[in-house]
């Protein structure tokens, strides 16, 4: 009884043994499933992390992205701006090339122009110089008139011992003209031809005057004529002052040639008489100062126009070789 009562524990010790290692393995696989449920969970959980991460990484990268398209757009304007600026300094480059061409052919042609110019006031200096001559030799033809008839002015005051009548009036004057002008009261009575007796007496100084002029070859050679003028007032008609003036001026060459033959012998051709009547008055009024003034003989010279052609042909004729 004994042993079967051994035996039998035997057995349910027996029995008992493998409950527990099942027990020890459920809770080892539970134990398992927990750390495998924890590893999963703590997998999940990482994972959800790291896609929030990568979500956030790619917004972040579409965000570079986006800002990396910008600044490419923005780079492609700078480029497009930057190359626009290289064209528009190439254009303003080939300008400045062209103007700075153009300047250096103004500067070559202002060059050129300042000495044509220079030359061109060469030229005006020698023609200014050619000119002046050309004037002094014409001037010295009106001075020739006026020695002439200052000469004969001299000689007739220094032979009546006056210049001035009584009322103070010039007897022989030059006007602006370089014309002799003899007071009609020392030849003519009023609205008469007759030369008076004291008028004869002074054209025969004239007569001698002329002579011992015309004498002189170097002075008669530029000599044309010699033109006794008359000259009326305004009182009567222009035709019968016409004859007056006219009469007047025949009756003083008249008288200077009868007064000194030698004078017409050798001289009697330069003479010419003409009247003006009343139209060429020294004074316009007409109070009877102004009338005795316009009432008179004037002498007037002529010079030949060929002495003065000779001087304009000298003139061209030097002004010609000086160009060839």
């Amino acid at each position: 009884m004994k042993i079967r009562n051994r035996n039998f524990r035997k057995q349910e010790e027996q029995e008992h043994f493998w409950p527990s290692f099942t027990d020890v393995m459920s809770t080892i696989v539970l134990v398992l499933f927990f750390l495998i449920f924890l590893a999963y969970f703590q997998q999940i959980f990482s994972v959800s992390i790291w896609n929030e991460r990568l979500d956030r990484t790619k917004s972040e990268l579409a965000s570079t992205e986006e800002h990396l398209k910008k600044a490419g757009d923005e780079l492609e304007l700078k480029k497009l701006e930057i190359s626009e600026k290289e064209d528009a300094l190439r254009i303003m480059q080939e300008s400045a090339e062209k103007l700075r061409a153009e300047v250096e052919q103004g500067k070559r042609e202002l060059t050129i122009s300042l000495e044509k110019l220079m030359e061109q006031e060469k030229i005006i200096a020698n023609s200014n110089r050619e000119l002046a001559e050309l004037r002094a030799k014409l001037q010295n033809i009106s001075v020739l008139r006026l020695n002439i008839l200052q000469e004969v002015k001299k000689s007739i005051e220094d032979v009546i011992g006056t210049s001035t009548t009584p009322t103070g009036e010039p007897l022989v004057s030059i006007d602006n003209n370089a014309n002799l002008v003899i007071n009609n009261s020392l030849l003519f009575a009023k609205n008469k031809a007759d030369i008076s007796t004291e008028g004869q007496a002074l054209l025969s100084r004239f007569a001698v005057a002329f002579e011992k002029i015309l004498d002189d070859e170097n002075v008669r050679e530029y000599i044309d004529s010699i033109n006794i003028e008359g000259h009326a007032d305004i009182d009567g008609s222009y035709q019968s002052n016409y004859e007056l003036s006219c009469r007047r001026a025949y009756a003083v060459i008249n008288t200077m040639m009868a007064k000194n033959t030698a004078l017409e012998a050798k001289y009697g051709s330069y003479f010419a008489a003409t009247g003006f009547s009343e139209f060429r008055p020294i004074d316009p009024g007409t109070t009877e100062a102004a009338k005795t003034k316009n009432r008179r003989i004037q002498i007037s010279i002529t010079i030949k126009d060929t002495y003065v052609q000779n001087i304009i042909k000298e003139y061209l004729d030097e002004v010609y070789d000086g160009d060839i």
